[in-house]
């Protein structure tokens, strides 16, 4: 049986098929869905909530240290590598 759609008031006349709940409803409630665009959906719940997961990756900050300070052994002595100069610390 027909539904019959009351549009007086409304700015336009027009009716349109929900694209996931296929029931008639007024042109003025169409929406694009925001994960689809090319579905036209019903403001009743057929509307889904935006995924935060399709937006493009956040880009990596760039964190420098300021005053940067070479690693020292907890024992007081030094790496022997030739990068500290083979020298040995004496507490």
């Amino acid at each position: 049986m027909p539904k019959f759609l009351d549009t007086t008031g409304m700015s336009d006349i027009a009716i349109f098929v929900c694209d996931r709940c296929k029931m008639k409803r007024p042109h003025a409630e169409s929406r694009n869905d925001p994960n689809f665009p090319g579905l036209l959906v019903c403001g009743q719940g057929c509307a889904d909530d935006f995924d935060p997961y399709r937006l493009p990756a956040r880009k990596t900050e760039k964190i420098t240290i300021r005053f940067p300070r070479p690693d020292l052994a907890l024992d007081g002595v030094e790496d022997q590598s030739p990068a500290y100069g083979g020298k040995v610390i004496t507490p």
